[in-house]
């Protein structure tokens, strides 16, 4: 037997014995509670880094953008916490000066069955997620700091070597902050998101494809761009006006929250109605807040009226329709 054919024996030996062992495994079960423990480790006092980086360009004639780099000091609060749906609240708090500002926010949801996605420029349509998706699966929605939708990812919680990973499928989200504010060749990311519960903190990963997305339905691609945010425990901050202001405006906060929800629950959706950086309905829902943090009384009429001036149902899904 020549020496080739005693490799290639080996190695179909080997595969064969491989496959054996892995129908032999059982394959690993939903744990929620499991899962559900690695959220809540998310809550916490943290001093932030934010890279992205450009990578893998795949446009002809594009030029790779010079990294990004920033960081922050942040506390994550539980707002909701129940076997199926946790809340959290990010709070930035500058250091020097204590001055709070209101973040994004996270909801998971096990075995969510639908979910809202970026479908077009200021447009958010909800769709159902299939049973074998959502099957032991955890959906995280992230929201805008005025708790407008981001994006939505669905993904398994995987604890093996003792470390809690979870991973997203992919999708699409709106450009964040620090692009538009600086660009227009592109208008949506395709994204997967990695969390990762570490010793002393957690991590973020994102996978990016910067993405010109056509009214069409084409799309081309620019580049990949790989996204790292750690969060680390152990902040000299004090993070007493987080703490403080959330006290005094959790309660506003909770009913903007129930309108968002009412249209983000079932189909269609909805669009909004400002321009891409949101502030016509940012602006006055945090001096609500901020009225509010002051001991004034804001009416429901005053939110309601908010959201009827910049805040209308998605039109007809152009997914469902097929």
């Amino acid at each position: 037997m020549t020496p080739a054919n005693v490799f290639s024996l080996a190695t179909a030996l080997s595969l064969s014995l491989a496959c054996a062992a892995a129908a032999a495994e059982p394959t690993p079960q939903p744990d929620p509670q499991r899962d559900r423990t690695a959220i809540l480790a998310m809550q916490g006092e943290y001093d932030v880094d934010f890279s992205f980086d450009e990578t893998v360009i795949l446009a002809p004639d594009y030029e790779r953008a010079p990294a990004k780099r920033s960081g922050a000091s942040e506390v994550v609060i539980v707002v909701e916490d129940s076997p199926a749906r946790v809340v959290l609240q990010h709070i930035l708090v500058d250091p020097k000066s204590g001055h709070v500002t209101k973040h994004w926010r996270q909801d998971w949801m096990y075995e969510a069955p639908r979910r809202f996605e970026f479908s077009a420029d200021q447009t958010w349509h909800v769709r159902d997620i299939p049973a074998e998706a959502t099957r032991g699966a955890w959906t995280q929605c992230v929201y805008e700091v005025s708790d407008a939708p981001r994006y939505c990812g669905t993904g398994r919680w995987n604890h093996g070597y003792g470390v809690s990973t979870w991973t997203s499928d992919r999708s699409w989200r709106p450009l964040p902050r620090r692009e538009y504010t600086t660009r227009e060749d592109y208008n949506a990311l395709n994204v997967e998101n990695r969390h990762t519960i570490v010793p002393g903190g957690w991590t973020h990963e994102q996978d990016n494809t910067k993405t010109v997305r056509d009214a069409d339905g084409g799309s081309r691609t620019l580049v990949r761009e790989f996204g790292f945010n750690d969060y680390r425990k152990g902040s000299d901050t004090d993070f007493t006006p987080a703490y403080d202001y959330w006290t005094a405006t959790r309660d506003y906060w909770a009913k903007v929250r129930s309108r968002w929800d009412a249209l983000l629950s079932q189909p269609p959706g909805l669009r909004l109605k400002t321009e891409i950086d949101g502030m016509a309905l940012i602006i006055p829902l945090f001096e609500q807040a901020q009225r509010v943090q002051d001991g004034d009384t804001v009416a429901d009429a005053e939110i309601d009226a908010a959201f009827a001036e910049w805040v209308e149902a998605a039109p007809a899904d152009p997914v469902r329709a097929h």
